[in-house]
């Protein structure tokens, strides 16, 4: 994988879905419908379509959304600021991914958003967990993999909002952080792909924006 310059706004190259594919369509229904500014109406599933589809569709935009955030605040989460992978100082990430790192490790913040980011992307290239092509089928544990890709998506927002919400701030991306991070926790929602327990990081912050939304 190519590592792209620190100042880059994108952390990671930008997964595309190929034009003229039935998924490209998806996206492009889906960015019409999150235009309306009704989040909750935005993630349901587009009637007559396909669960897994729409997961995957999804799953690959969270990933670029989450990937151009974290891009902007690259400078400030370093070795030196950011030593341990933390959401606040009750919660603590070690990284493991069950194959190359079986036995999870402590690492500073970029270092394990970089492995996350890394093995996402590596998930989301292989057709044969997210494929591309009409007609070849996804696995039959595929929402069980895109749960997995979700929750430690998540984890990279948690740690963006408890340690770097004020240079969010300062940089004016706090509104594009908190619909995107909205539009995120009312897909996972509605579909139930995170269990509340990993959630608990950001629990007030989701119970805050949800409740101003009152929809």
């Amino acid at each position: 994988m190519s590592f792209l310059f620190r100042s880059s706004k994108t952390f990671k190259p930008k997964k595309n879905i190929p034009e003229g594919t039935h998924q490209y369509d998806l996206m492009k229904h889906a960015a019409a419908t999150l235009g309306s500014g009704n989040l909750r109406n935005a993630v349901q599933l587009p009637d007559g379509e396909d669960l897994n589809e729409w997961v995957a569709v999804n799953t690959v935009d969270f990933f670029n959304q989450i990937n151009m955030l974290y891009g902007t605040i690259t400078e400030f989460c370093t070795e030196d600021t950011c030593s341990i992978m933390s959401a606040g100082p009750k919660y603590e990430y070690h990284w493991a991914d069950g194959q190359t790192v079986k036995k999870p490790i402590k690492c500073s913040a970029p270092k394990y958003i970089d492995y996350l980011m890394t093995w996402v992307q590596d998930q989301l290239d292989d057709e044969t967990l997210f494929p591309s092509k009409i007609g070849v089928p996804f696995p039959k544990n595929f929402i069980n993999i895109a749960k997995t890709i979700l929750k430690r998506l998540f984890r990279v927002y948690a740690h963006i909002y408890h340690q770097h919400f004020s240079e969010v701030v300062r940089l004016s991306e706090e509104a594009h952080l908190n619909t995107s991070f909205k539009h995120f926790i009312y897909f996972v929602q509605e579909f139930n792909l995170i269990d509340r327990r990993e959630l608990a990081p950001l629990q007030d912050l989701i119970d805050k924006l949800i409740t101003k939304d009152g929809r």
